[in-house]
């Protein structure tokens, strides 16, 4: 039985890393990212299709190319994962402190 990737399952894996760091900074061909990545084409569509399957990108017609794009409401299942923690930043290093102390 095939389960649906977890947005971590999908981030474990470093070129994907790095397909969203360059789409943060901008919308992006499929050429292009795979001339930043010195990925092949079908290698780096594959890494597209899986971030695209779980709701992280999402792409668009451009001409006769396709733009892929962050999709900033996919990334819900981070966002709620790292908000414990980044309220603890706030806190300051004694709160984290405490916090790493209690994991003991």
């Amino acid at each position: 039985m095939y389960m649906a990737a977890t947005a971590f399952d999908v981030l474990a894996d470093p070129t994907r890393r790095r397909i969203l760091d360059l789409l943060r900074e901008a919308p992006r061909p499929v050429g292009e990212l795979v001339e930043r990545l010195g990925v092949s084409q079908p290698g780096t569509s594959k890494h597209l299709r899986v971030l695209r399957e779980a709701g992280l990108v999402e792409v668009r017609p451009d001409g006769r190319r396709r733009l892929y794009a962050l999709r900033p409401e996919g990334h819900g299942e981070l966002e709620r994962w790292l908000a414990p923690y980044r309220r603890m930043w706030r806190q300051g290093p004694a709160a984290l402190e405490e916090h790493l102390d209690t994991k003991e």
